[in-house]
């Protein structure tokens, strides 16, 4: 069906007339006899619009319009277009109708053309309204609020509600797009917003409110255990999600922390709520990360000189535990710019050199398939030169390298190695493989201080 239509009329004979042409026409069509009829209806439904007669015992049209109103901003929903009815040729109803709201006015006996063409009109215009409404507010990567509107939102319940305000932050998201790109960094920002969905009810509300960073109101929510189990889940299968997106071994500490308060026990404002589920959050950070912590206004939480003394122990045992990976470093292009331009300030800081290397493969015979041979390629590069070297495949068939500490006499080594080593791949002979060197050199210039 292209529309779902309701009609309200306590005649039958215009139910009757109504149906008959809208079923015509590919729409479905629900005809009730009474105001109390559609309130009930719309309790478990949502069409795409209303035809509502105005001439109704009990309750007219427009106490059955405000009623219905009413409804809808009690539970939330969005208002469903309404086009009211009437067999009067009267203007005055005609200016209350419109000025209660209702989206047309329309008479009745029905001209088929005029009221087909209307419906549409006033369908397509809600949905338009809708959408630009939706794109408004929310956030367009992981379909939860914005921060605006999401921020608005929290103030009002804060203010009204009684849960928990909470903020969500990931733990090492940068390293993400530092090392896998951008790219990744939205995919795993997508599945997380995946993995909350699945594990809020649907009266908590989440917006997102910076890069990887979330806030959340979870109604009548007040028990510790009940965040504990949630940070727990979380972060169980976010690790799940992104050893499946980028291999069990992808060696970065992800997860996420929380800091939370509580609404009204703390306080009914929401930048006093916020201040301190952020100082909560700010703790955890402080404290390893991948848990939770809700505010207590008994504890407060100062970093002294003994804190930082094992914060810097705790950060260099979690970067040396991440450099372990299996080879060279293969980046994405955000990802090794970065990394070069650093290398290279460092050699040229410390009179050094590097050497850059440019492998480009090129098909022998037609049934060799490059999107197999570049992966086998680059894992030869990455099992061949140092972990501490980087590699960047810089189109679909070239490799780019840098590697730090090398100089040209010993480049030669590294190329014979890479090739005696591809050799023993399946795909030798399949492509022919063409390479270029350049090293840099400041080993004779005078040292930089400063």
């Amino acid at each position: 069906m292209e529309y779902w239509i309701v009609v309200v009329d306590d005649e039958a004979l215009s139910l009757t007339n109504a149906r008959s042409l809208l079923a015509s026409n590919n729409m479905k069509v629900s005809p009730l006899r009474s105001g109390r009829d559609l309130l009930k209806f719309m309790e478990k439904n949502n069409p795409d619009l209303i035809l509502l007669d105005i001439m109704m015992p009990e309750m007219d049209g427009f106490e059955t319009y405000h009623a219905l109103r009413d409804f809808e901003e009690k539970n939330g929903r969005a208002q469903t277009p309404v086009i009211f009815l009437t067999g009067e040729n009267d203007s005055d109803v005609e200016r209350r109708g419109l000025k209660a709201g209702a989206s047309d006015f329309i008479r009745k006996p029905f001209n088929k053309d005029i009221l087909l063409r209307r419906i549409k009109n006033t369908i397509s215009y809600s949905k338009t309204i809708e959408s630009l409404t939706e794109e408004a507010t929310l956030d367009k990567l992981t379909g939860f609020l914005n921060k605006a509107s999401g921020t608005d939102k929290m103030k009002e319940l804060c203010a009204t509600q009684t849960g928990m305000l909470a903020i969500l932050d990931l733990d090492s998201f940068k390293l993400v797009n530092d090392l896998y790109g951008h790219d990744m960094g939205d995919k795993v920002l997508v599945s997380f917003s995946e993995i909350v969905r699945h594990n809020v009810r649907s009266e908590d509300v989440v917006c997102r409110i910076g890069g990887d960073e979330f806030l959340a109101f979870f109604n009548n929510l007040s028990e510790e255990s009940n965040i504990a189990s949630l940070t727990k889940r979380l972060n169980e299968q976010l690790m799940i999600s992104c050893e499946e997106m980028m291999g069990e071994d992808f060696g970065i500490p992800i997860g996420i922390s929380v800091g939370a308060a509580m609404a009204p026990v703390h306080s009914t404002e929401y930048s006093e709520l916020f201040q301190y589920a952020d100082s909560c959050l700010y703790k955890v950070k402080m404290n390893g990360k991948h848990g939770y912590e809700i505010y207590d206004p008994e504890h407060t939480f100062e970093a002294d000189e003994e804190d930082l003394e094992r914060e810097i122990a705790r950060v260099t045992q979690i970067v040396e535990e991440r450099g372990e990976g299996k080879g060279a470093m293969l980046l994405g292009q955000d990802s090794f710019s970065w990394n070069y331009r650093f290398i290279m300030r460092f050699i040229k800081r410390h009179n050094s050199e590097a050497s850059k290397f440019l492998f480009s493969l090129t098909p022998i015979v037609k049934k060799a398939k490059m999107m197999e041979i570049m992966p086998e390629f680059a894992k030869v590069l990455q099992q061949t030169i140092r972990k501490s070297d980087i590699i960047l495949q810089s189109k679909p068939n070239q490799f780019f390298l840098l590697l730090p500490e090398l100089s040209k006499e010993d480049s030669g080594g590294v190329i014979d190695r890479i090739m005696n080593n591809w050799k023993k791949s399946e795909y030798a002979e399949i492509v022919e493989v063409k390479y270029s060197t350049e090293t840099v050199s400041y080993k004779n210039e005078p040292e930089i201080r400063g």
